[in-house]
């Protein structure tokens, strides 16, 4: 079990959809890492350190953990899967080895021109970083239409930049660190701007469907 200690202020190591990190009370689904962030006293410095950004569970054979331990990697937390996909991490090898295998034979049976090439772990970070770091560390996007893309990609609609919306059975769902809070028609039409990796996308539209918070099934 990962044992993360209780603080009266929340620690800023919650990751947004845009790959933010930020400070927030709410409970998340998943923990993750991008190497090392912070420092001794425990404020992030950095937005990633290695290309290698994990997705994982929050318990894994009985394991405690410190949460900022100085010198050892920031855990960071997500909301659900999906939001850390979008984020531009992927499934952890060591304790989520079995979505890893699914997500990596999604990623190659999706792209044809790789197929004949093995999807290892370093060449999915390598591509998967060149997607999601853009000059001056921003996040890249790529504009599609609603109806080009499958459930469990985010988006920014172009009428609210600031807010990232789940593309879920039919609908929009807004994300916010606690849950997912408004559902809105999907118009296949209309143009958005999509947050979630470009190869990412690809691989959940070959068959890799993402976790998503209990939230959004609700709805």
């Amino acid at each position: 079990m990962l044992g993360l200690e209780n603080r009266a202020m929340p620690l800023h190591n919650r990751v947004t959809p845009f790959g933010e990190i930020i400070a927030t009370p709410e409970r998340a689904t998943f923990m993750g890492n991008r190497g090392v962030l912070h420092d001794e006293a425990g404020n992030v410095r950095r937005t990633w350190q290695v290309k290698r950004w994990l997705l994982c569970l929050l318990e894994f054979k009985g394991r405690h953990r410190t949460v900022m331990t100085p010198g050892r990697y920031t855990e960071l937390f997500f909301l659900d899967e999906a939001t850390g996909l979008a984020a531009g991490h992927r499934p952890c090898f060591e304790c989520r080895r079995e979505r890893f295998l699914v997500f990596q034979q999604a990623w190659q049976s999706g792209q044809p021109r790789a197929r004949s090439v093995p999807a290892t772990a370093a060449a999915m970070d390598d591509r998967l970083h060149a997607e999601r770091v853009g000059p001056n560390h921003t996040k890249p996007t790529f504009k599609a239409t609603l109806g080009e893309l499958p459930d469990g990609v985010f988006v920014q609609r172009l009428t609210s930049p600031q807010d990232a919306y789940l593309i879920w059975r039919g609908s929009l769902l807004l994300w916010s660190p606690g849950g997912y809070r408004e559902q809105v028609a999907r118009r296949r039409g209309e143009k958005v701007l999509v947050l979630t990796p470009k190869s990412t996308v690809v691989a959940i539209q070959a068959g890799y469907v993402p976790v998503v918070h209990p939230s959004a099934t609700r709805r």
